[in-house]
């Protein structure tokens, strides 16, 4: 039963942001593929990392990484940013272009939780946020990622990425 709701509960989720998608489409306002739309979002909630490092939590060859790469980049939905400990890497980050993009999911997402803390009290809405921290923290060890503040635009809000020291914007050339 409970196997059963969640997996409702995500299904509707994932239905919401494809029917949002598709209804771009006929606006012809969508540009990126289905692969190209998981690569974004992988890149918006790694929080800039590394071309090696998208590689790497993806499991492809860092020229296959590369070429995905600068297919967004040609598409105006990421930015590739020299390093400046390493000149010869570059750290990814998502354009605003995404953002708006992005929000397309993440509306139904807040509408979602205004619903939710409409309909249930404040202390049922404080279990239901301490029992999904549990999940993400300690059920689901195989995407270790930790939370870096919310300055970012990852899911709920928060910058969200890999266990790895965050590296500095840099300053961009004029």
């Amino acid at each position: 039963m409970l196997e059963e709701v969640f997996t409702r509960v995500y299904t509707k989720f994932k239905l919401h942001f494809y029917q949002s998608v598709f209804s771009r489409f006929q606006n012809r306002e969508a540009s990126l593929t289905t692969v190209e739309t998981f690569c974004m979002e992988i890149i918006n909630v790694l929080g800039r990392p590394t071309v090696n490092e998208f590689a790497n939590f993806v499991h492809i060859s860092a020229p296959n990484a590369v070429y995905r790469i600068n297919n967004l980049v040609q598409k105006g939905y990421v930015k590739k940013e020299r390093s400046p400990q390493d000149r010869r890497e570059y750290h990814l980050s998502v354009t605003q272009k995404y953002v708006d993009y992005y929000d397309i999911s993440y509306q139904y997402v807040r509408t979602v939780m205004e619903r939710i803390q409409k309909r249930f009290t404040a202390q049922e809405v404080e279990k239901f946020e301490e029992m999904l921290q549990v999940i993400s923290n300690e059920l689901m060890p195989e995407i270790p990622l930790e939370r870096m503040g919310r300055s970012g635009i990852g899911c709920a809000g928060e910058q969200l990425v890999l266990k790895r020291k965050p590296v500095p914007p840099t300053k961009e050339k004029a």
